[in-house]
Parts: structure tokens; C-alpha cells; sequence
């Protein structure tokens, strides 16, 4: 089975303040050059059959830093569209709908849960299909979180209980027969 190596892009000013990014187009902060640039040999291209990104700057930047300039582009790996609440942070968020959370509600005028599963479902059937033993992404938060819960077979919600760090690595893979969580935040 194939082992899926996620990581999230490295800090921007709006990850930093807790601000929901999905399609403004932001660039890494110092710290998030850092971060991307800590992961340069530690991963090494020729260790990966495929490697993919978000198209959104902050995922692409990230990757050519860590050495896969030649990530392929594909937008099933995009943040999830956060409508009305793009660049809120939780507590203004909360302050207009209580209650609220993007695993169960979805976004207002942005993606539901439905259509969010089904995008990261296509892109994992592209990556079995592949037959790669190895493949990498570059991508965000929420959209990891959930391509995590698609590919363990649990409902999104559990997203939730999955924090996610900027520039960190995360494995997916398979024990026992399993779609199965290898790392998490490394």
C-alpha cells in the first residue's frame, strides 16, 4: 500500500493569528520559509514516486523550499473554501454563529463537508490508482485533516480531534491491512 507523506505549508501571517485562509493567496512569513526550508533533505525527491501541491502560493512555496519544485499541481488539494468566514479567526466566527464548526456545518457561501469529501475521495483514488509506494503533498490544515479522515475510512468530523502544525510532516499508510495513521505532526 501506498505511504502518503503530507505537509502542511509553512507559517503565514494568517496561520500565525489563527485567521481562516483558504483562497487568499498568502505567502510564508519568515518563520514559515524556516520551517519549509528545515524539511530540504530531510525529504529527499528521489525517496517519492509522485509529489503533489495545493496550487495556493503558500503550499507551492513550501514544496520548491523542501525540494519538490516539481510538485504537480492539483486543486482537489486546495484549503476548503471557507465563504463568509475567510480571514475570521474562531472567536469572531463564533461570535456570529455560535456553534459553529467547519467538520459538521461547513462554510456559508463556501464548500460543505459533502463537497470537501468528495474532492480529497477523487484525489485519494488518484493516488491508489498511481501504484506509487511513496507519494507527497504540500497543502493546509483543514484540507490535510480531511483527506486524513478519507483516507482512515472516519467520518470528517473527527478532523477536529486532528491539530495539524504549519511546516510539520505527517505519514499515512497502511498496518496490519489497514489504512492506518504512521506519524503525526513530526
Amino acid at each position: 500500500m501506498t505511504e502518503l507523506f503530507l505537509v502542511r505549508h509553512g507559517e503565514t501571517d494568517w496561520s500565525r493569528t489563527g485567521r481562516h485562509t483558504s483562497f487568499t493567496d498568502l505567502d510564508l512569513t519568515e518563520r514559515g520559509v524556516e520551517q519549509a526550508l528545515s524539511l530540504n533533505g530531510q525529504l529527499k525527491r528521489e525517496d517519492f514516486g509522485l509529489a503533489f501541491t495545493s496550487p495556493r502560493l503558500r503550499a507551492r512555496h513550501t514544496a520548491e523550499l523542501a525540494g519538490f519544485g516539481d510538485a504537480v499541481v492539483d486543486e482537489d488539494l486546495r484549503e476548503w473554501d471557507y465563504g463568509q468566514y475567510e480571514g475570521k479567526t474562531p472567536a469572531e466566527i463564533a461570535a456570529l454563529s455560535p456553534g459553529w464548526k467547519i467538520w459538521s456545518h461547513g462554510a456559508p457561501e463556501g464548500e460543505s463537508v459533502d463537497e470537501v469529501s468528495a474532492r480529497l475521495d477523487r484525489f485519494i483514488d488518484t493516488v491508489r490508482a498511481s501504484g506509487e509506494q511513496r507519494v507527497i503533498v504540500f497543502a493546509h490544515g483543514h484540507s490535510l485533516r480531511a483527506l486524513t479522515t478519507r483516507w482512515l475510512g472516519l467520518p470528517m468530523t473527527m478532523g477536529a480531534a486532528m491539530p495539524l502544525e504549519t511546516g510539520h510532516l505527517s505519514v499515512l499508510g497502511d498496518y496490519k491491512g489497514v489504512p492506518a495513521l504512521l506519524r503525526w505532526n513530526a
